[in-house]
């Protein structure tokens, strides 16, 4: 491991999934600057957009992307060009 590249700053850090409220405590050198207040201690207030609780991989709600579409259109439209 490489000397002097990690934070020496690690602290109790409180991340938010503010998608679905889900809280989750563990040490990070992330910035913050608001506090949350879990169980009588304050902690620093981490948001996040997605969690593993919101992810669609991690929850089993994933979308399908039409990709067959636009790579027959991309095939039709340079198909042409080849040496």
């Amino acid at each position: 491991m490489k000397k002097k590249i990690h934070p020496k700053n690690y602290r109790l850090v409180a991340f938010k999934d503010i998608s679905n409220d889900h809280v989750f405590i563990t040490r990070s050198a992330a910035p913050t600057r608001e506090t949350l207040e879990i169980d009588g201690t304050e902690y620093p207030l981490f948001k996040l957009e997605i969690s593993n609780t919101s992810h669609g991989f991690y929850t089993g709600k994933t979308k399908l992307i039409d990709s067959t579409g636009r790579v027959d259109k991309f095939k039709k439209r340079y198909g042409g060009f080849k040496k």
